[in-house]
């Protein structure tokens, strides 16, 4: 098995991160996995949306949202 690109979302509260992350495989075992690196920075994504650090969830992340709740009479 070979490497592969992926996205993974890193949700807290009403914002939201897409972390782009290698994931990495080999034949047999516990394929695919992360690498050390991208599940600290998927840890250091998280504890910056939780704590409210907009700023630093976007410095670790490619994009970072904030999700609006849309109820039924806002619909057309």
């Amino acid at each position: 098995m070979s490497n592969k690109k992926a996205t993974k979302l890193v949700r807290e509260g009403d914002l939201v991160a897409e972390v782009g992350i290698e994931l990495l495989g080999e034949k047999g075992g516990w394929s695919p996995y992360l690498s050390v690196r991208d599940a600290t920075r998927l840890d250091e994504v998280r504890l910056a949306l939780r704590s409210g650090d907009v700023r630093e969830a976007s410095r670790l992340a490619d994009r970072v949202y904030r999700l609006t709740p849309v109820s039924l009479t806002d619909a057309r």
